[in-house]
């Protein structure tokens, strides 16, 4: 089993930047790619940035291009995502998970956090 655990969500103006953590214990860290969705209200969860377990592979979807950047720390069993230049669509809850494969689709994915609440205003 991995815990999973967000912090770091809040409410932002737009423009603004929030950094999102996710501390993961139980088993190895860098046993897992680590991946962060969001699911905005009435919409479907979406794959937002995955890392490999060593930083070196890293995906992200178009629209955070160039905005979000995906890290880790396996010393910490943190992975991070920093979000700048936040837009108003990107309001959603925002989860950490844990898989096995890198990649954009949420079944690769075993371990879920419980989400933090991520508001851009304008």
């Amino acid at each position: 089993q991995v815990q999973l655990v967000e912090s770091g969500g809040g409410v932002v103006q737009a423009g603004g930047s929030l950094r999102l953590s996710c501390a993961a214990s139980g088993r190895t860290f860098t046993n897992y790619a680590m991946g962060w969705f969001r699911q905005a209200p009435g919409k479907e969860r979406e794959f937002v940035a995955a890392i490999s377990w060593s930083g070196g592979l890293i995906n992200y979807r178009n629209s955070v291009k160039g905005r979000f950047t995906i890290s880790r720390d396996n010393a910490k069993n943190t992975v991070y995502l920093q979000m700048n230049s936040l837009q108003l669509e990107d309001t959603a809850v925002y989860y950490c998970a844990a898989g096995r494969a890198l990649g954009p689709h949420s079944d690769r994915y075993d371990y879920w956090g419980q989400g933090t609440q991520v508001t851009v205003s304008s």
